[in-house]
């Protein structure tokens, strides 16, 4: 009875407000402890209304051919998943109703498959998931990476203008390309040295859609405790994923510059040299 009664009064205290703004308010009354960072309002509405209006939109063909890109066909569905107010197999269903031959709606199923698996490993890791599940193959080992995120990067402020403008993306709307957080992990775990759990912890903080299984097998990825080898990117890279969405010009973006062998010289100087990478495909016309 009690809990039907608090339920009663939450239902009477979020009927009282009026519109989004006034929740929000709301919202920063109840949770006096929130930092200056935490004050900002995501645009990504919530409910089942807005989450059928973006299933609605999913394009499954273009989605395959443009994910890797910042300004792909995504679904941005993420946030709706992670708080269930739709389910893997509705937006499975949904893309493959869409196209004329499944094949048609393979990689992003292949991606909600991913996001299954990584909940099926949380079942089975649980809090383990918090823990390097193998140890690094960067050369170095826990003892060589920092345990805390640096100001500069949580701040923004590192003076590489694609990084910081993911982490503003990121603490200002609580969403984030994949992409750009690989990137962004990569830069923290292998630029910066940092130990991974502290990025992931940075993301849980900001994500809307963030859940300890995709996101902290993600970082582990990216580290090299949950997989073959570390995941680096350089400049020719991100020029081709993300120019035109934010600032990659050399200039100001310096410390990724350089081929990947050179790269891999510089990151993981302790690792043998790496094989010779084949030359990129030529990237979509620049909108810069």
């Amino acid at each position: 009875m009690a809990s039907t009664e608090t339920d009663r009064q939450g239902a009477s205290v979020l009927s009282a407000c009026a519109d989004r703004r006034d929740l929000a308010v709301l919202a920063r009354a109840l949770s006096p402890h929130l930092g200056a960072d935490d004050q900002l309002v995501s645009p990504t509405q919530g409910g089942r209304e807005a989450a059928m209006d973006r299933m609605a939109s999913i394009d499954p063909v273009a989605y395959a051919r443009t994910r890797n890109h910042l300004d792909g066909a995504v679904t941005l569905l993420g946030p709706y998943i992670r708080h269930g107010v739709v389910a893997l197999p509705d937006v499975r269903d949904t893309a493959l109703a869409t196209v004329g031959h499944p094949t048609d709606a393979e990689k992003l199923v292949q991606q909600l498959a991913w996001r299954d698996y990584w909940r099926r490993l949380y079942g089975d890791y649980g809090m383990r998931i918090w823990d390097d599940l193998e140890d690094y193959k960067t050369g170095f080992g826990p003892e060589d990476y920092a345990d805390t995120l640096p100001d500069d990067i949580k701040a923004g402020a590192t003076g590489v203008a694609a990084i910081d403008a993911f982490v503003e993306e990121l603490v200002t709307t609580g969403c984030l390309h994949n992409h750009a957080r690989l990137y962004l992990a990569a830069y923290v775990c292998h630029f910066r040295r940092v130990k991974w759990q502290a990025g992931a912890r940075f993301f849980l903080r900001h994500l809307l859609d963030g859940d300890p299984a995709s996101n902290n097998l993600s970082w582990q990825w990216v580290a090299s405790t949950f997989s073959n080898k570390p995941y680096y990117f350089n400049l020719e890279n991100l020029q081709r994923f993300a120019d035109g969405v934010v600032d990659t010009r050399y200039e100001h973006n310096v410390v990724l510059a350089g081929s990947y062998e050179d790269l891999h010289l510089r990151l993981f100087p302790n690792l043998d040299p790496p094989e010779p990478r084949k030359p990129a495909r030529p990237r979509r016309g620049s909108r810069r």
